[in-house]
C-alpha cells in the first residue's frame, strides 16, 4: 500500500522567503525507517531535513518532542538551522489555546535542546509580519585543539598574514564540533573558495568542518561576516557553527558576556542569513550559548511512497 507524508519548507535565519538556509519538516515522520528517512533527505537536496517523531503527550510534556536530523549523506546528532526551524513550526502549529507557550522542546540524538519562543519582542528586534524567532540554548562549549595558522593558510589556500593573528584558530563543539577560523577582514573572507580538503588539519579531532569569520566591531554592536564549506557546496547559514563562534568569541574576549553578536552568513551565495548569537562568561567558563533567528514558511507538499 501506498504511504503518504506531509512536509513543510521554511527559510531559516531569515526574515524574507527566497533568503537564509532552507528546511524540510516532516510533520509526522511515524513509519518510515532509517534507510527511508536518509533517502528523503537526499531527495529534499537541501542540506538538512527533520524528522519528527509524535509520541504520548505526557512524554513529550516530560522529554520534548523526538526530532531526528539527516543532511544529504548522514544522520546528525544535532544542528543549528534544522533545531530552530523545526521549533518555529511546532510553535506555530500547536492548538490556539496552547499558544501561552513560548518554549519548545526537542528531543534530538545529541539531548534536549530547548528553543525559546520570542512572542513579545523580548528577544528579537525588526519583527515582521509572517516570521517567528526563536532563540535554542545549545550544549555549553567544549574547547579543543588550537591550530597553527601555518597550517590553516596551507590547507585553505591564503596566506598566513590572511589569518588573524590576534586570536586562535581553534576547534569548538557546543554539540557538532566545528574549527573556528578567524580572518583578518571581510575581504578575504569574500575571496575564500570551496574545494580544499580540511580532513588532514583536523585529523584527530572530531570535527570535518571550518567555520570562517570576520569580525568588526561598530559604535553600537558586534558583528561578524561567516562562511562554511561542506559535502561539495557552501552552507547559507550554520546554527550549530555559530554556537561554537559565540562561545569561542566569548573565551576570548571578542564578546562582552550576554553580548549579543550578529552573524551575516549566505551573503557570498545570494542566500543572506542573520544569526543572532550571544554565550555569558565567568572566570573561565564559557556557559548559556545561545544562537537565535527567524524563520519563515514557503512551501507545503506530501511525498508518496
Amino acid at each position: 500500500m501506498e504511504r503518504t507524508y506531509d512536509f513543510v519548507q521554511v527559510d531559516v535565519f531569515t526574515r524574507t522567503r527566497l533568503q537564509g538556509n532552507s528546511l524540510a519538516v516532516f510533520i509526522d515522520a511515524r513509519g518510515l525507517n532509517d534507510a527511508e528517512m536518509q533517502a528523503l533527505a537526499k531527495e529534499m537536496n537541501l542540506s538538512e531535513t527533520t524528522f519528527i517523531l509524535p509520541r504520548d503527550a505526557a512524554i513529550e510534556g516530560k522529554d520534548g518532542k523526538k526530532v531526528r536530523i539527516f543532511t544529504v549523506a548522514e544522520e546528525l546528532p544535532f544542528a543549528g538551522h534544522p533545531t530552530l526551524g523545526t521549533a518555529l513550526y511546532l510553535h506555530a502549529s500547536q492548538p490556539a489555546d496552547k499558544t501561552a507557550s513560548n518554549q519548545i522542546i526537542l528531543d534530538l540524538v545529541v539531548g534536549k535542546i530547548p528553543v525559546r519562543v520570542d512572542r513579545n519582542g523580548e528577544i528579537a528586534t525588526g519583527r515582521v509580519d509572517g516570521a517567528s524567532f526563536g532563540e535554542m540554548r545549545q550544549r555549553d562549549p567544549e574547547f579543543g585543539r588550537i591550530l597553527a595558522r601555518e597550517d590553516v593558510a596551507r590547507t585553505v589556500g591564503l596566506g598566513v598574514d590572511e589569518i588573524a593573528p590576534d586570536w586562535p584558530s581553534q576547534v569548538v563543539s557546543t554539540g557538532l564540533p566545528f574549527a573556528v577560523v578567524p580572518l583578518r577582514n571581510s575581504k578575504i573572507l569574500e575571496k575564500l573558495k570551496g574545494g580544499f580538503f580540511a580532513e588532514e588539519l583536523l585529523q584527530g579531532t572530531d570535527a570535518k568542518f571550518i567555520y570562517f569569520l570576520s569580525i568588526e566591531r561598530s559604535e553600537n554592536r558586534l558583528e561578524a561576516r561567516a562562511r562554511m564549506f561542506f559535502y561539495g557546496g557552501e552552507d547559507p547559514a550554520t546554527g550549530s557553527a555559530a554556537g561554537c563562534a559565540a562561545s569561542w568569541m566569548a573565551k576570548y574576549g571578542i564578546a562582552k558576556s550576554d553580548e549579543q553578536v550578529l552573524i551575516r552568513q549566505g551573503v557570498e551565495m545570494n542566500r543572506p542569513s542573520e544569526i543572532f548569537v550571544r554565550a555569558e562568561r565567568s572566570g573561565e567558563q564559557v556557559t548559556n550559548v545561545r544562537v537565535g533567528g527567524y524563520a519563515v514558511e514557503i512551501l507545503r507538499g506530501t511525498v508518496t511512497l
